[in-house]
């Protein structure tokens, strides 16, 4: 990915965050890779909805579970490292998701984390023939096979200079202009994005004062339009992510309502 900025906003180390109120719903596995990340939206989602969040850092230290039998499922975020970078734990955490996709347990990959998911199943991570990033709010088309899915925005929150290839087998989900694979699923369970929808405001205001250098790239827009775009297009990402965290990890719950 390459571009995202390590900004804080709920914190935790290697083990169970709490919740409110006891719960029996498994906890999901949030995979971070910046010590000061945070789980953002979809972690205040995931509690919401009962779920602990079990964090772990792998660039700090933190081992990954060999079986997510005690978990949800897992998410993993994105980061300021490439999916294609020769440290160790690039390699560790790509490798590891054989985990989810041997178990068919819920995963959920964002920027970073779908790129891993990418080159694990065989496909490609690179950045954009002509060098353009996309870092700011641009338009995102749904597939058939999205829409029959789900409603999506047609905005979206993007930080990144790097894209990938579909995996073969994978559904494509969403597309846009620069970078047409915005989202996909392979299997039953396994899900990526290109896109950050995670983001609270208190995280976007950061990403945009730590990543201002970065506004210059071919095709990044100005702070403001961050902060603008935000305002105009943040209610229907938000209505996206809720319906779509119900469909990867709540299916059963979904279902039976």
């Amino acid at each position: 990915m390459r571009l995202e900025p390590g900004i804080a906003a709920l914190s935790g180390k290697a083990g169970v965050a709490p919740t409110a109120e006891p719960s029996a719903k498994k906890p999901v596995l949030i995979i971070l890779h910046q010590e000061r990340s945070s789980p953002g939206r979809v972690g205040q989602l995931l509690q919401a909805r009962g779920h602990g969040l079990d964090i772990r850092r792998p660039p700090l230290g933190d081992a990954l579970p060999e079986t997510l039998a005690h978990h949800a499922g897992a998410v993993m975020f994105g980061g300021p490292m490439s999916a294609n970078d020769p440290d160790e734990f690039v390699k560790r955490e790509t490798d590891w998701l054989a985990v989810p996709l041997a178990e068919d347990k819920p995963f959920f990959g964002i920027c970073l984390g779908a790129q891993m998911l990418v080159n694990h199943l065989g496909g490609r991570v690179d950045g954009h023939r002509e060098g353009h990033v996309e870092i700011g709010w641009y338009p995102l088309e749904p597939t058939e096979a999205g829409r029959r899915l789900m409603d999506w925005p047609d905005m979206i929150y993007q930080f990144h200079r790097e894209g990938f290839t579909l995996p073969s087998g994978a559904e494509h989900l969403a597309t846009a202009q620069t970078y047409p694979n915005q989202a996909f699923r392979y299997g039953d369970n396994a899900w990526g994005v290109q896109f950050h929808a995670e983001l609270t405001q208190t995280m976007m205001h950061r990403w945009v004062v730590h990543g201002a250098h970065r506004f210059d790239l071919p095709g990044a827009q100005p702070g403001r339009a961050h902060l603008q775009g935000r305002l105009h297009h943040d209610h229907k990402v938000l209505r996206w992510l809720e319906d779509f965290l119900d469909i990867v990890f709540e299916r059963e719950d979904v279902s039976a309502r």
